[in-house]
């Protein structure tokens, strides 16, 4: 899932630490929604919303009409046709996370209230793999969550095994940026130590001896070419 350039969301910043909006951009994202609010009542609804939300969500996002469908029926767990402004928040906040790992962690329980479909107070493998594309959860690791943090045995997660999960992703993600910047810091001291023992030379430039006579050659050129002009003529005209 990718922001499409140019769109509203684009011009949005999220704290790369906390994965939240700032201040001036949670006032512009209200302006938004309350444009997207035709009836007025806080909350977005109404027979032609769920075609404002698709268009609204093909525009800033590349998602597919499936795609969008599962995301609305995320938000409105209780299937009562409306989106209030804190789902609305949240899914602005996912989709602005350019890393889904260290926004699992940061929020771990709206995340994990909203993959809690049936309120059962519990994750199945299904609920993660139907929203992979906007957590960016490959089927592996997929497996490996259940394999390794599925502590009591029972193919669903509980909200203590879904927040371990959201831990070692998290020192996962860490060690792999740690490592990125070291390789990095490596490359350009590399770089550095080749420039010092391999210096540019820069070649001299020799000039040509000036052959003899060559001088009084150019002199000579000169004044005849001086004379043959009609004004420089009276400067440059040989004694009388």
């Amino acid at each position: 899932m990718k922001l499409k350039q140019g769109s509203f969301l684009w011009y949005l910043y999220l704290d790369k630490l906390y994965c939240l909006l700032s201040v001036r951009n949670v006032k512009a994202l209200v302006e938004y929604f309350h444009l997207l609010d035709v009836h007025h009542k806080k909350t977005l609804n109404g027979q032609y919303f769920h075609v404002l939300f698709y268009h609204f969500l093909h525009h800033v996002t590349d998602l597919t009409r499936n795609q969008i469908t599962v995301v609305f029926n995320m938000l409105d767990w209780n299937a009562v046709g409306e989106i209030g402004f804190d789902q609305f928040y949240m899914l602005v906040c996912i989709l602005l996370a350019q890393e889904a790992k260290q926004f699992i962690f940061r929020h771990s329980r709206p995340v994990f209230e909203l993959l809690d479909l049936d309120g059962e107070l519990k994750i199945g493998p299904d609920n993660l793999h139907m929203y992979n594309f906007l957590f960016n959860i490959k089927k592996q690791q997929l497996r490996d969550l259940y394999y390794n943090f599925d502590i009591t045995g029972d193919r669903l997660l509980n909200y203590k095994e879904f927040k371990l999960f959201a831990i070692f992703s998290m020192d996962k993600y860490q060690e792999s940026q740690k490592a990125e910047k070291e390789k990095k810091k490596e490359k350009a001291l590399l770089k550095k130590k080749l420039s010092q023992t391999n210096p540019v030379y820069q070649v001299p430039v020799y000039q040509l001896p000036a052959l003899p006579g060559a001088k009084q050659l150019e002199d000579d050129a000169f004044l005849r070419f001086a004379t043959s002009s009609p004004i420089l003529s009276e400067f440059y005209s040989p004694n009388p």
